[in-house]
């Protein structure tokens, strides 16, 4: 499974407002912290915000911060909303068609596993986790 670029920019957007919380971000602000096209964070941010992950404020003053706090945001949320389904097979997909092999399927147990692994990750890691990873990758800046 690939994540596409909407998925990582989403989480990078998230991170963003985070990193910036108690402020108003703008659009352009934001993509270029982030290196993002204005117009590609526009689609993405328009998401979030029908979501409800995001804020907006209308107006000359007016951008984007987060609804809610980070830890209030796991990385499964953004990734789900952004993805779709995390699922390796589509036969481990909440709304498919149920196969006619599972009973039979060998490999579908793998795929369970991998499944069950991606998501005792995104389900537990939220926004907050990734700003102090973040954190201690920047680290203060101070040098000898």
């Amino acid at each position: 499974m690939t994540i596409s670029t909407k998925g990582r920019y989403a989480l990078r957007i998230m991170l963003d407002l985070a990193n910036h919380s108690g402020e108003i971000s703008k659009v352009k602000d934001i993509a270029a912290r982030q290196d993002i096209s204005e117009k590609y964070m526009e689609q993405i941010i328009s998401i979030l915000n029908r979501a409800g992950y995001v804020r907006s404020t209308r107006g000359a003053q007016g951008g984007y911060q987060l609804a809610r706090k980070p830890e209030d945001y796991t990385i499964g949320m953004v990734l789900r909303l952004t993805e779709g389904s995390l699922a390796p097979v589509e036969c481990l997909d909440e709304n498919a068609v149920p196969c006619e092999r599972v009973s039979q399927c060998a490999t579908v147990e793998v795929y369970k596993k991998m499944y069950e692994a991606l998501c005792s990750v995104v389900d537990t890691m939220t926004i907050k986790d990734l700003q102090d990873i973040e954190e201690s990758k920047i680290g203060d800046g101070y040098v000898i």
